[in-house]
């Protein structure tokens, strides 16, 4: 299936669809076991990203990319990008771990999500969206897009009622 998605993206030249889906194939191809065919697209990934910068494509995908972009670190592939990738990846899975002990009771109609939570803690730190969006290697309009679902789901309009409503609610 992925295969033929990549045919079709790549005779409509949609670069972007075309880096994800060689990235979503490396990651297919290691849960089959073809560890070469796995590496060999990774590159090809790495290379097509690298100019660009792209981080969260990769890190989204989890422990599975974790361990493909280890093996390619101790192979030496393109030591600087995937140093800048593997640390986005230690710093989540560590996050996740502190987080998952302590998942917060959530009296909401509907719950904020693990990001919405992790952006909500960062507004009551003070940070701006731009710096939000910087620390999670996200776009701004992405953490905006949070915002205005945290305000929604805690029933306010500003920032500081949504910190106050979330610690009265024992989110924070």
């Amino acid at each position: 299936m992925l295969g033929s998605w990549r045919e079709q993206v790549e005779a409509k030249g949609w670069e972007d669809e075309r880096l994800k889906v060689v990235v979503l194939q490396a990651v297919a191809l290691q849960a089959q076991g073809d560890k070469d065919k796995a590496m060999h697209l990774l590159d090809d990934a790495l290379a097509l990203a690298a100019p660009g910068g792209f981080i969260r494509l990769f890190v989204d995908e989890g422990l599975p990319m974790g361990r493909l972009l280890s093996e390619a670190e101790a192979i030496g592939m393109m030591p600087d990008y995937l140093g800048k990738l593997l640390a986005v990846c230690k710093a989540e899975e560590q996050q996740r771990e502190d987080t998952s002990s302590q998942p917060p009771a959530q009296p909401l109609i509907e719950p904020l999500s693990h990001r919405e939570l992790e952006i909500l803690h960062l507004m009551a730190q003070g940070l701006s969206n731009q710096e939000m969006s910087e620390r999670l290697f996200l776009a701004l309009s992405t953490v905006k897009g949070h915002n205005r679902n945290i305000f929604g789901k805690l029933q306010v309009q500003r920032r500081t009622e949504a910190v106050a409503r979330a610690r009265e609610l024992g989110l924070l």
